[in-house]
């Protein structure tokens, strides 16, 4: 059994990492059934540049993803290295929320759960279990559903809106999480899934929903001092373990 442990990579290791991650979350996506086939997008930064972005080709199904299939490319929409032309809404999208957010890693679908929120005409995720307070405060909304993508203005539009925060909900539309590492994006799309499948399901019995006290929201946003494992190493532990599941049912994605 491969044993997958996470670690800070050496330069010359940093840019097939970032690549074998992204193939490994793509192939994620549709075990957690977030993928719409070979649509939606996953984008990370090429190491040490702001202004390149690693993707899987436009065609290939998220399924057969591979560190190998990873082209790069631009804003301008230039493949720069790899097979493949980059999706149009890709590259308005991504390319503006990379360069005006600082994220290194933007992750966008349409999961079904938090797009049936976004659905609605109040698509706000509250702070009713444990699992959404993480993300009190840190979810930005675009209320406003434009069409398809088709300029880098709309991008800029997205880019503005989400600000610092680390989510971005697209009425109408899905959703977009950012984050340093795949393994922390990953995560919290995961996270936010979880999340919004659990107030869906309850808003759905007609009740009304128990709300958090922020003093509770707080305590849970604070981390503990005495915590083992700290949120950066659960980020890391759960990428491992994910990893793993994928070496067993759907092997490949490092090749």
């Amino acid at each position: 059994m491969t044993v997958h442990t996470l670690h800070a990579p050496s330069t010359q290791d940093a840019v097939q990492q970032v690549k074998v991650h992204l193939a490994a979350a793509l192939r994620l996506a549709v075990l957690d059934e977030f993928e719409e086939g070979i649509d939606n997008h996953f984008t990370a930064c090429v190491p040490g540049r702001t202004d390149q972005y690693f993707v899987l080709p436009f065609g290939l199904h998220w399924s057969e993803a591979k560190a190998s299939d990873m082209m790069i490319f631009n804003e301008a929409g230039q493949t720069l290295e790899g097979r493949g032309l980059v999706e149009l809404s890709c590259q308005t999208i991504h390319a503006p929320l990379h360069r005006i957010t600082g994220a290194k890693v933007v992750l966008h679908t349409h999961q079904p759960w938090a797009t049936a929120l976004n659905m609605l005409q109040d698509n706000r995720l509250v702070p009713a279990t444990q699992t959404a307070a993480f993300f009190h405060g840190r979810i930005a909304y675009d209320d406003t559903y434009t069409g398809l993508a088709s300029a880098i203005e709309e991008g800029e539009r997205l880019a503005k809106i989400m600000g610092d925060k680390t989510v971005l909900f697209m009425k109408n539309h899905g959703v977009v999480t950012v984050g340093d590492t795949v393994a922390q994006a990953y995560r919290r799309l995961y996270k936010l899934e979880k999340a919004c499948q659990t107030q869906v399901l309850a808003m759905s019995t007609g009740k009304e929903l128990n709300i958090l006290s922020d003093e509770v929201i707080q305590r849970v946003l604070t981390p503990s001092g005495a915590d083992r494992h700290p949120r950066g190493d659960r980020e890391r532990l759960y990428f491992e373990a994910m990893m793993r599941i994928l070496d067993r049912t759907n092997p490949g994605y490092s090749d």
